[in-house]
């Protein structure tokens, strides 16, 4: 009896497997009418960051647990670096430039912008490490400085923001009443923030050189002047979110020139709930809508939500599973109701290596800063895609 059980569990499993590459194949035949482009690249080690350097490189960092987490700058292949989606390119490939090692897990990675530098984040305290990027003669990205945590007992990795207008600064924390703003390279505060909230944060993002966005784990959001660091900071929670979930921002970018109400916020929690709000008011959100998500509350690990830079009105969410949804909100109301996604990206579902305990899970995306319809994204089996979807009727753009 044991033996027919075995081989009836088997039976099950080969099933399962022709399942899995029949839906693979059938992705792969729909790819060819639902794709501009698309690229597959596989990395040595999964990241969870994917950021934008000068000159269009792109910025990947290991998050393993050994002392060798690499970070690497990649030279995008020619079709993206582009301005106009071309046809057929010999390199397809992206070039690793120049590399270095943490000694800790990459959590968080941010290119100090006008500047060769990089900030990096991640446990086991809220420290921060300063990374130089080398010139032509040199395939090195090697460790500057580092910028201690301000109390490193039980502390969290720091979030980290960065900008360049008046001086490089770094915006980083792990709770609202660690928020500090230092300049990279003279490591002096020029910002501590006021408050004795112990909320732990999920993201903090400069709205300006003087406004600062914290977002907090349970979903709170606050603001703060640099310009007045006495007032305290307090964090607000925002209506009608749903308690006991995880939740994450992502800030849109408003038209040029235009002020700091104008951009756009977007708050996404771990049971698929989107909330659009203003930072003006908090207390009232713009739009509500649920997302599509297999299993919600199933892990907050990898969530991710970020506006396009180019598209009006159009975002992007992952970490529930092995896709990237983009969704359309212009005509989103307050109900809260199911929205149907625009586009979803279900290449990463399909890999993960023979024996995985389960399908990989997108650890982050990105938008391609010019191209309205290109993305990043990359996956716990260390496969990095760049997609650029085809333009629906009616759609984004």
């Amino acid at each position: 009896m044991e033996a027919a059980g075995a081989g009836g569990e088997e039976e099950e499993e080969e099933e399962e497997e022709g399942e899995g590459e029949e839906e693979e194949d059938e992705w792969l035949l729909s790819s060819l009418r639902l794709y501009e482009a698309l690229h597959t690249f596989e990395l040595q080690a999964p990241t969870r960051v994917i950021e934008w350097a000068l000159g269009n490189r792109v910025c990947v960092a290991g998050y393993g647990s050994s002392d060798r987490n690499e970070i690497l700058q990649l030279l995008p292949p020619p079709t993206l670096q582009a301005k106009e989606t071309q046809g057929l390119c010999p390199e397809r490939d992206f070039k690793v430039e120049c590399g270095g090692f943490s000694s800790r897990p990459v959590y968080s990675l941010k290119h100090v912008p006008d500047t060769s530098l990089l900030v990096t984040s991640g446990p086991p305290d809220s420290s921060l490490h300063v990374w130089q990027v080398s010139g032509e003669d040199s395939d090195v990205i090697k460790p500057v400085s580092a910028i201690p945590a301000a109390n490193s007992t039980g502390q969290a990795w720091a979030k980290i923001a960065t900008i360049s207008t008046k001086a490089p600064w770094v915006l980083h924390g792990s709770r609202v009443d660690n928020v500090r703003i230092t300049e990279v390279e003279s490591q002096k505060n020029v910002y501590v923030a006021a408050s004795r909230s112990s909320e732990e944060l999920s993201g903090v993002a400069f709205l300006d050189c003087n406004t600062l966005l914290l977002c907090c784990t349970r979903g709170q959001l606050g603001l703060a002047d640099v310009r007045h660091p006495q007032s305290p900071v307090e964090a607000a929670a925002v209506p009608s979110a749903p308690r006991g979930e995880r939740w994450c921002t992502g800030v849109g970018h408003g038209p040029p020139g235009s002020d700091v109400s104008s951009q756009p916020v977007a708050c996404l929690s771990s049971g698929g709930h989107l909330i659009l709000a203003d930072v003006r008011k908090i207390s009232e959100p713009l739009a509500s809508a649920t997302c599509r998500v297999p299993s919600p509350g199933s892990g907050a690990e990898f969530l991710c939500v970020s506006w396009a830079p180019a598209l009006e009105g159009c975002l992007a969410i992952s970490g529930f599973d092995g896709t990237v949804q983009v969704y359309d909100t212009r005509r989103w109301d307050r109900s809260g109701r199911e929205a149907e996604p625009l586009f979803i990206h279900r290449g990463h579902a399909f890999g993960g290596p023979a024996g995985s305990a389960g399908p990989p899970r997108v650890t982050v995306h990105t938008w391609h800063p010019q191209k309205p319809r290109t993305l990043l994204s990359a996956a716990s089996d260390g496969s990095l895609h760049v997609w650029d979807w085809v333009q629906p009727c009616g759609g984004c753009g």
